[in-house]
Formats: structure tokens, C-alpha cells, sequence
């Protein structure tokens, strides 16, 4: 990309960061409910992690991939968006680590993310930012505020305090259940073998105007497969983006998604509260993904995979987790194209 379409970028960066709630025709989140900005947030993920320049401020490892989604017919049941048109759209598709840290090992317990953005055929944009973890480890900004800032290394040891973190899940027990399904659970053998969830809920509206409150979530069709505890401590250090590449020049990778349909007293704008596993369910389509290759000058590498870019016929709840991610999102991006 040249300086000049860096700096339009940039200045079209910060102006989201100051008004995209506008933008997405949203209330501003006001630092959703517990007065937390997103600079804050984005201040502490650096102090925590420190920053390479031009590089992600979080789920800074990670790898391009290209491939398409068709929809099945019952999504157009409950969905107008032209998502679920059934024609084969064209999707750019971002594997990743949580956290800032470019040389964290792929064997660690922390999540992993799959962000899509679709093309679609009315000439709109659909992304979905996801994890494989079925809840999040924050109800509110403050909690993911206050665990970046319990992760700050202390100086004199260069590694986080861990009485600062032992106080921090004393005190925050919404973040209790995500950090104990990831404890449970050995890391993914291959993002290939990994289940993504959406973790928010949110609203698909038909095109009579009908709205119905879902969450989904993207199972692979190879089936889910984490380390072994023997592969664990032998695996190297960065095998996840060139098994993925291998295994997509062999053959593409699919994912199946899966829409659960919610239901009176279902958490709406909680995310680390999840829906009982006897929710109806339907297939909304199928995702293919063809190729797969390292995020320096690829497609994926340029994309802000804000939450809140939805296409008409799907919108967002009144999560706070969700609506702070895009202003949080957008200064992150502004700061990464700026060369900062």
C-alpha cells in the first residue's frame, strides 16, 4: 500500500474512533455503563503487552485466509441480509491469538479468534469477530480494563504480579468462566479443528420486520480436535499458520454455521453467560476456506474487523462488551495505519 492511501486510511481511522457510533447508526456507548473510554483500554493493552509499531494492539499473531460462505434456505427465514442470499460470497478471514504479544508460543491456554469479512452481493460489508471460547471473559468494560492492567509486568520482574492477578479474580467473577474453560481445555491442534462462537447475541430481522435474538457459532466439518497433553509440551512454537496453510493447499476447509434461537430469560447483553445447549438450531450456511497465508501484505492484514459492520437484517444488542469493541477497535486501527 502506498503513503498516500496509508494516510487516507489513517484519517478516515480516527474519524471513526471519534464518531462511528454515528456511523453505524447507533447510540454512542458512552463508555458503556461504567465510564470506561476507549482509550483506557487501549492505553492499558500497551502497557501490558507493549506495542510493535504498525502491528494489532490485540490478537497481534495471526494469519490471512480467502474463501467464500453459502447460505442454506431457513437463514433467509429468519434474516433479510443478503448473507443469506445463497449465493457464494466472498470472505477474507483472519486466524489469530488473543493478547499483544507477537511471539506468544501456539501452544498457550488463551483464546483464539476467527474474524470474517464478507462481500456481499448488494455490495455491502458483513464482518463477525469470533472466539473459541463459547462466553467472554468480561459482562462490562471496567472487567477487561482492570485485567489488562493486573497483566502490566511489574518492573522489577519484567512478568505480571501475581498477587495483582490473584486480587483481580477476587474481585471480577465474570471472568470466571471463560478462564476456567480455557484451564480445562488444551489448545487447538489446527484452527482448522476449532469451533468459533459469535458470544454476543444478536438481532436477525426478516424481511417483514420480525426480529428474532440468536447466537451462533462456526463448528469445523473435519471436527474438533485440541492437543494432546504429550503435543503440548512438544509441539513447536508456531505450527498453527503453517498447518493451516499445508492443510489448505491439500483440500479447503469448511465450517458449518450454526445459528441457536433465543428464548424468554436468555442472556441478551451478557456475553460470558451462556444459552442452554437446547436452544433450537438451524444451519445457516456453510464456510469454505481455500487458501491460507502469513498476514504481511495479505488481504486480511489492512481490515479492521469491527463487530459492529453489519449488513441490514442483522444488529446488534445493547451488549456492552459489543458496543465498546468498535470505538475500541477503531483507535487501535487509527493508531496501527498511522505507523504508531
Amino acid at each position: 500500500m502506498n503513503s498516500s492511501a496509508i494516510s487516507v486510511r489513517f484519517a478516515a481511522a480516527k474519524r471513526c474512533a471519534a464518531g462511528l457510533a454515528v456511523g453505524v447508526g447507533l447510540a454512542a456507548p458512552a463508555a458503556a455503563a461504567d465510564d470506561v473510554g476507549a482509550a483506557q483500554v487501549v492505553d492499558a493493552i500497551e502497557a501490558a503487552f507493549g506495542v510493535t509499531p504498525g502491528a494489532r494492539r490485540n490478537h497481534i499473531k495471526g494469519s490471512c485466509a480467502l474463501g467464500d460462505f453459502v447460505a442454506s434456505p431457513e437463514a433467509a427465514n429468519y434474516s433479510r441480509s443478503a448473507l443469506f442470499s445463497g449465493q457464494a460470497v466472498p470472505v477474507v478471514a483472519r486466524f489469530s491469538l488473543a493478547g499483544g504479544n507477537p511471539g506468544v508460543a501456539d501452544t498457550a491456554k488463551s483464546p483464539r479468534g476467527m474474524a470474517l469479512a464478507f462481500k456481499l452481493p448488494d455490495g455491502s460489508v458483513q464482518h463477525m469477530t469470533m472466539l473459541n471460547t463459547p462466553i467472554f471473559g468480561a459482562a462490562h468494560p471496567r472487567t477487561f480494563l482492570d485485567l489488562m492492567v493486573a497483566l502490566r509486568p511489574d518492573p522489577a520482574t519484567g512478568k505480571p504480579d501475581p498477587e495483582k492477578i490473584k486480587a483481580f479474580k477476587a474481585t471480577h467473577p465474570d471472568n470466571q468462566a471463560q478462564a476456567d474453560y480455557l484451564a480445562r481445555r488444551n489448545p487447538p491442534a489446527s484452527y482448522a479443528t476449532s469451533a468459533y462462537w459469535g458470544i454476543h447475541t444478536f438481532k436477525f430481522i426478516d424481511r417483514a420486520d420480525k426480529t428474532t435474538l440468536v447466537r451462533w457459532r462456526f463448528t469445523p466439518q473435519a471436527g474438533e480436535q485440541n492437543l494432546s497433553d504429550d503435543a503440548l509440551k512438544s509441539a513447536p512454537p508456531n505450527f498453527l499458520e503453517p498447518e493451516l496453510i499445508e492443510r489448505t493447499r491439500r483440500a479447503p476447509v469448511r465450517w458449518h454455521m450454526m445459528v441457536s434461537i433465543g428464548e424468554p430469560g436468555d442472556a441478551e447483553d451478557n456475553p460470558t453467560l451462556a444459552w442452554p445447549e437446547n436452544r433450537k438450531q438451524f444451519r445457516a450456511g456453510t464456510l469454505t476456506i481455500s487458501a491460507a497465508m502469513p498476514q504481511a501484505g495479505a488481504a486480511c492484514e489492512t481490515i479492521n474487523f469491527d463487530p459492529l459492520v453489519m449488513s441490514d437484517g442483522i444488529a446488534p444488542t445493547n451488549d456492552p462488551i459489543l458496543l465498546f469493541r468498535s470505538p475500541a477497535y477503531a483507535l487501535s486501527f487509527a493508531k496501527r495505519m498511522g505507523g504508531k
